[in-house]
């Protein structure tokens, strides 16, 4: 591939230089965020909670396994608006593989650009937080950074009308906001029907057994209907789990407050503290916000917190069947310490 001198720019006027393919044209845009997983940069890239994003892999070496067919994506296409690496393996070694993370990204028409020093960038991003950026050619001068925190991005990834899987008695609707592909799997392992229903899909005066709120992207506060949804399905009484984007939409539906965290947690080995059992559990996670615990109604506690920053990472309902956690019990990438969560929700219904 020819390649010629490029640059990612911030929007505080930060530039750092690398390369980008000749026949990248025009400025991509989004907000520049990092991720420290040394795999998986296939489900990363298609994990609709990237939207809106230009997503930095620390680590050194990126592409060199290839990129498998779509059995192991987390959506149906690349779901990032850009990609910043190190340095991106021209050859792969992998059985499964079917072309090269480069073909792949030109395929999809992602911007990248390489050979940029993602240990610095990294640094300023934990340092002064993550920013609107952009990656462009040198002749290029970026203007005018969106704000990634003022759209409601689930309007890009949620499903555009309900779908219907599996088999069973109990039926589950599941809230799509972004949701990955191997939370369906997980739920699926058990003998339950599952709707996946829009993100302001209102369900509340139909039948159902139990709700799922997915993962997703963006500024929970952004999500007004979905948060209006949650409310009625909460007077319900009927058990509810939400993952990640859905552990906020619950936290604002019952009148919590979050907030955006400086860099957020973007990585597979974040360690957290099950408060009940006083277990530790490593657990995958991608998000940007965060629950305020002073907010919290008196009914409700905290059933997990992030050890590294001690943060909210998950939360409960003291009497009724409601809880969700701020990390991926589904992984992909990452730990599986966590998938009895899935069990815990089925055995509520």
């Amino acid at each position: 591939m020819n390649m010629i001198d490029g640059q990612l720019v911030l929007s505080s006027g930060e530039r750092f230089l690398g390369q980008i393919p000749a026949n990248q044209s025009g400025v991509c845009f989004g907000e520049v965020v990092f991720n420290t997983g040394m795999v998986g940069y296939v489900e990363a890239l298609t994990d609709p909670s990237y939207a809106g994003q230009i997503l930095v892999f620390t680590y050194p070496l990126i592409g060199n396994y290839g990129v498998s067919d779509v059995s192991t994506w987390e959506s149906h296409k690349i779901q990032v608006t850009g990609v910043v690496v190190s340095e991106m393996a021209e050859s792969f070694s992998n059985a499964n593989a079917t072309m090269s993370l480069q073909s792949w990204l030109e395929q999809q028409k992602i911007p990248y650009i390489t050979n940029i020093d993602t240990r610095a960038l990294t640094k300023r991003l934990r340092t002064a937080g993550v920013a609107p950026g952009a990656i462009a050619s040198m002749q290029e001068k970026p203007e005018k950074f969106s704000q990634n925190d003022l759209i409601n991005w689930m309007e890009q990834v949620s499903v555009p009308t309900p779908i219907n899987y599996g088999e069973g008695e109990k039926l589950i609707i599941a809230i799509d906001c972004g949701m990955k592909e191997n939370i369906l799997r997980n739920l699926l392992d058990f003998p339950i029907k599952i709707k996946r229903v829009p993100y302001n899909y209102d369900f509340t005066d139909e039948h159902f057994d139990g709700v799922f709120i997915s993962n997703g992207p963006g500024d929970p506060q952004c999500c007004i209907e979905t948060i209006k949804i949650v409310k009625k399905v909460l007077e319900k009484k009927k058990p509810v789990f939400g993952i990640c984007l859905g552990t906020q939409l619950m936290a604002l539906a019952i009148g919590a407050q979050t907030y955006k965290l400086s860099f957020g947690h973007r990585s597979q080995n974040q360690p957290c503290l099950e408060i009940a059992s006083q277990r530790y559990f490593l657990t995958s996670q991608n998000h940007g916000y965060a629950i305020d615990e002073a907010t919290l109604p008196s009914d409700w506690c905290v059933s997990f917190r992030n050890i590294n920053d001690q943060t909210v990472a998950g939360i409960e309902h003291k009497e009724l069947p409601f809880f969700s956690v701020q990390f991926h019990p589904e992984a992909a990438p990452g730990p599986l310490d966590t998938q009895w969560l899935f069990e815990k929700f089925y055995r509520m219904l």
